[in-house]
C-alpha cells in the first residue's frame, strides 16, 4: 500500500484529524507496521490523538496472549523520546519483539509488543507504575530536562542490565545497510544482529546526541536475532547522503551494538555507555573513513571499556577523557602480558623525552606529559586485572614515582648549576643530597591517589662555587622548591607530593640537614614518639646513594636502637584517631576501629618491640614485615594470613572510593542503604543477581574484616586498644 492510497484510507476513517497529520503518519508507515495491522487497526492507532487530554501522552497496555503484552504509546514529539521510550521498557525487563515507530505532525506513535525477559512480570501494578514513571520522564522533555530525565532513568535500567542473561563470548557481525529511495523524506537504516539488552535505548540516545532524527521504524527480535529499520534525517531535516555521514552512522551503530553486549560486565552500565558514547566522538574523528581499529570489534577490549567506563564519573572526567588520544593504543598495549615497563626502560624512554625539550620549562612538560602517561598505562592494567593484585599495582606506582624523581632531581639540579654551581662542604668536596620516601611511598605500597611522601636530607654546611654563590641552607631550600613545582599534579589528586612530615612541621624548611635530622630525632630530641615510628616506613629513593645509607642508618638507630618505647602512648594516639577523626556514627576504613591502621599501627608495633634483635623485621613495607615476623614466630601463621588478607581487602576497598571520589582523605564509607554502596560493591567486583544482595555481601565483608583485625589488634596490646 502506497502512502498516497494509506492517506486515502486514513482519511476517510478519521476525517475529524488534520490533513497534515495524516498526511505525515501515512509517510511514516513501514511496509511492516502496514503487514502486520489492518486499516482499521492502523486508523485506531492514529484516532488517540482525537481524544488528547491535557497529559503529555496516552498509553494502553494489552496482553495480546500469556506473558506478550502490546503497549501502545502516543505522545507529543520531543527531543529523545525514543531513547526514554526504549530505556523504561528495558528498564522493567521487557524484552521488545515487535515494534513499529511513526512520526505524526507533533506527536509520535510508538507500538512494541514485548515480553517480560528472565523471572520478570508484567503485573497490572507494574503496569500502572510504568505509566506513572513514563508520565514523569515525558514531563522533563517537555520541560527540555533531558538530562534530568536520562539520570532518572538510567537508575531504573542499570539493576536490570546487570541480572539479564550474559551474551555470547564471541561477538557476532553486524549488518548495516543505508537506503535512499526517490520520494522518501528520510534515510532508512537497515540493521541486522544479535540481540542485545538495552540497544535501543543506546542507540536512540547516541543518535539524539548526534542530531539524528528517528521518523519511523520497525523492530522484529527473534530467536536472539533482531532485524531493526529506522527512517532518520540529520540535524537539519534532510537525507544522509553523504559517504563519510554514511561511514560514521555505520560505526556508531555497529559500537554500541556490540558495547551493549558488556554492559553487565559495568559497575553502573549507564555511565559506561554515556562515556562510551563520548569515545564515539573521538574514534569517529580520528577514523573519519569509518575504519574502526580492529581489537575495538573484540569482546575482551569492550568488556574492559566497559568496566573502566563504569566505574566512575570522576575516573571519566579527570583520567580516562584527558587521555583518550592514548587510550586505544594503551588498551591493545595493557593486555599484552610483556606490557609492564621495568624501571631501567622506564629510565630510558625518559631521559629521551626530555633530551629533546630545548629549554628547561619543556623539559617539565615533557616530564609530566610522560608521567601522567604512563601513570595511566599503570592504572589501566590494574583495573584491567580481575584479581586486582595489590603488590603488583603498588610495586608499578612506586617504580614510576622512584623513575620520575631520580629524572626531576637530575633536572633541576642541572638548572640551578647554571646559576649556583656545585653546593660544596668545607673540604671541598659535593655536598651530597638525597630524597627519601615515606609513608606508603617508602613503604612501596603506593595505590590509587596516594600522596607520595618525601623527606629532604643533605650532608652538612657549606655553599656554593658558582657564579653567585649561595649557602647551603638557601640553596637546597631552591632545589627543593624546584623539584616540588616540577612534578605538577592536583592539590587532592594524583601524584602529589607531601612533605609535612619533615623534622618540626610544615613551618621548616623543606630540606634537613643530617646533623639537623639526627638531632631532631634522637631520644634527646624534639620529635615525638609518633614522628620516630613514622621512620619505620622510611627509605631512600634518590639523590647521593652514601647519604641514603647514612639516613637509613640514623633511622636504625632511632627506631630499633632499643631504647624505651612508650606503647602506652602509641595506643593513646591510635585510640584518639578514630574517636576525633571519624564522624560520630560513620565507618573510616582507614581510622575506624579495625580499620587499615590498626595492622598498619600492629605490625609498626611489633617492629619496634623486636627489630632490635632481629634485623629482618626492618622493612617499610607491611606485607614484607608481616612474613618476616611469622618466620621468628613472633606471629602465627593464622595471624599473618588473616592479617595480610584484611590488609588487602582493605586496600582495594580505599582504592574503590578514591576512584570514584577523586579524593585522597574521604574514607568514610557510604550508608549500607544507599546506591553509592551499591556502586561501591559493582566497583569491588561483587556480582549477584540483585544489586542490594551483592551490597549487602559488601558490608559483611567489610564488618568481618574489620572486626577480626579490631579483635587481633585487642587481643595483642591490650584491653587499651
Amino acid at each position: 500500500m502506497t502512502p498516497v492510497v494509506l492517506h486515502r484510507e486514513l482519511a476517510s476513517r478519521v476525517p475529524e484529524l488534520p490533513i497534515a497529520l495524516i498526511e505525515s503518519y501515512a509517510s511514516s508507515a513501514t511496509p511492516e507496521y502496514l503487514d502486520a495491522y489492518s486499516l482499521d487497526d492502523i486508523a485506531e492507532h492514529l484516532q488517540v490523538i482525537r481524544q488528547w487530554g491535557p497529559l503529555p501522552l496516552r498509553l494502553r497496555i494489552s496482553e495480546l496472549r500469556p506473558n506478550l503484552f502490546e503497549v501502545h504509546i502516543a505522545a507529543r514529539d520531543y527531543f529523545s523520546e525514543l531513547a526514554v521510550i526504549a530505556g523504561l521498557l528495558a528498564a522493567f525487563g521487557l524484552n521488545i519483539e515487535e515494534g513499529y515507530l511513526a512520526t505524526a505532525d507533533r506527536y509520535i506513535i510508538d507500538i512494541f509488543q514485548v515480553r517480560p525477559v528472565a523471572t520478570r512480570r508484567f503485573t497490572k501494578p507494574e503496569q500502572e507504575e510504568f505509566e506513572r514513571e513514563l508520565l514523569r520522564l515525558i514531563e522533563l522533555l517537555a520541560d527540555h530536562r533531558f538530562q534530568d530525565a536520562r539520570a532518572r532513568l538510567n537508575r531504573r535500567l542499570t539493576e536490570v542490565i546487570g541480572i539479564l542473561p550474559t551474551s555470547p563470548t564471541v561477538l557476532q557481525p553486524v549488518e548495516v545497510r543505508f537506503e535512499n529511495l526517490r520520494g522518501a523524506s528520510w534515510t532508512t537504516i537497515d540493521i541486522t544482529a544479535s540481540d542485545t539488552p538495552g540497544f535501543l535505548y543506546a542507540f536512540a540516545n547516541a543518535l539524539a546526541m548526534r542530531g539524528i532524527t528517528v521518523y519511523s521504524g520497525s523492530i522484529k527480535s527473534r530467536e536472539q536475532h533482531v532485524h531493526d529499520r529506522f527512517g532518520v534525517t540529520d540535524r537539519h531535516g534532510r537525507k544522509v547522503t553523504d559517504p563519510r555521514g554514511q561511514a560514521a552512522l555505520r560505526m556508531t551503530t555497529v559500537l554500541i551494538k556490540q558495547f551493549t553486549h558488556c554492559l553487565s560486565s559495568a559497575p553502573d552500565p549507564a555511565k559506561a555507555l554515556a562515556h562510551f558514547d563520548q569515545l564515539l566522538d573521538k574514534v569517529l574523528e580520528q577514523a573519519p573513513g569509518g575504519i574502526v581499529p580492529t581489537f575495538l570489534h573484540e569482546r575482551a577490549t569492550l568488556d574492559l571499556l566497559a568496566r573502566l567506563f563504569g566505574t566512575s564519573d570522576f575516573l571519566w572526567e579527570d583520567f580516562l577523557r584527558a587521555h583518550l588520544d592514548a587510550l586505544l593504543p594503551v588498551l591493545k598495549e595493557v593486555q599484552s602480558p610483556s606490557a609492564r615497563l621495568s624501571r631501567a626502560a622506564w629510565t630510558r624512554a625518559l631521559r629521551r623525552a626530555v633530551t629533546v625539550a630545548p629549554s628547561f620549562e619543556q623539559q617539565k612538560l615533557a616530564l609530566n606529559e610522560f608521567k601522567d602517561r604512563e601513570l595511566f598505562r599503570v592504572d589501566m592494567r590494574h583495573l584491567m586485572d580481575s584479581r586486582r593484585r595489590l603488590e603488583p599495582f603498588a610495586q608499578g606506582l612506586t617504580d614510576l614515582a622512584e623513575v620520575i624523581l631520580k629524572e626531576t632531581l637530575r633536572l633541576c639540579q642541572t638548572h640551578l648549576a647554571r646559576a649556583f654551581g656545585t653546593p660544596r662542604i668545607a673540604t671541598g668536596r659535593a655536598c651530597g643530597f638525597s630524597i627519601c620516601g615515606l609513608g606508603k611511598f617508602g613503604g612501596r605500597e603506593l595505590g590509587y591517589a596516594s600522596d607520595i611522601e618525601l623527606l629532604f636530607v643533605y650532608n652538612g654546611a657549606g655553599e656554593t662555587d658558582g657564579p653567585k654563590a649561595l649557602a647551603h641552607v638557601e640553596y637546597f631550600e631552591r632545589l627543593c622548591q624546584e623539584i616540588l613545582r616540577f612534578i605538577e599534579a592536583k592539590q587532592e589528586g594524583i601524584f602529589h607530593l607531601d612533605v609535612r612530615l619533615r623534622p618540626h612541621g610544615q613551618k621548616s624548611l623543606l630540606a634537613v640537614s643530617l646533623d639537623e635530622m639526627e638531632a631532631y630525632y634522637s631520644p634527646a630530641g624534639l620529635a615525638v614518639p609518633f614522628e620516630r615510628q613514622a621512620l619505620i616506613k622510611l627509605r631512600w629513593v634518590a639523590g647521593s646513594p652514601s647519604l641514603g645509607k647514612r639516613v637509613e642508618a640514623l633511622r636504625d638507630r632511632f627506631v630499633y636502637g632499643g631504647a624505651h618505647w612508650d606503647l602506652t602512648a602509641a595506643l593513646e594516639l591510635r585510640r584518639r584517631q578514630a574517636a576525633e577523626l571519624v564522624p560520630a556514627g560513620k565507618i573510616n576504613v582507614k581510622y575506624s576501629p579495625g580499620g587499615l591502621l590498626d595492622i598498619e599501627y600492629a605490625v609498626q608495633y611489633l617492629q619496634v618491640l623486636h627489630g632490635a634483635r632481629h634485623k629482618s623485621v626492618r622493612s617499610p613495607s607491611t606485607l614484607a614485615a608481616l612474613r618476616a615476623l611469622r618466620r621468628l614466630r613472633k606471629l602465627s601463621l593464622a595471624d599473618e594470613t588473616n592479617l595480610t588478607r584484611n590488609y588487602c581487602f582493605l586496600r582495594q576497598l580505599i582504592d574503590a572510593l578514591r576512584i570514584v571520589r577523586g579524593n585522597a582523605r574521604d574514607l568514610v564509607l557510604p550508608p549500607t542503604d544507599s546506591e553509592e554502596f551499591i556502586f561501591l560493591a559493582r566497583r569491588m567486583g561483587y556480582q549477584a543477581k540483585h544489586w542490594r544482595m551483592a551490597a549487602s555481601h559488601l558490608q559483611r565483608d567489610i564488618q568481618q574484616h574489620m572486626a577480626q583485625t579490631h579483635l587481633f589488634f585487642r587481643s595483642r596490646f591490650g584491653r587499651q586498644a
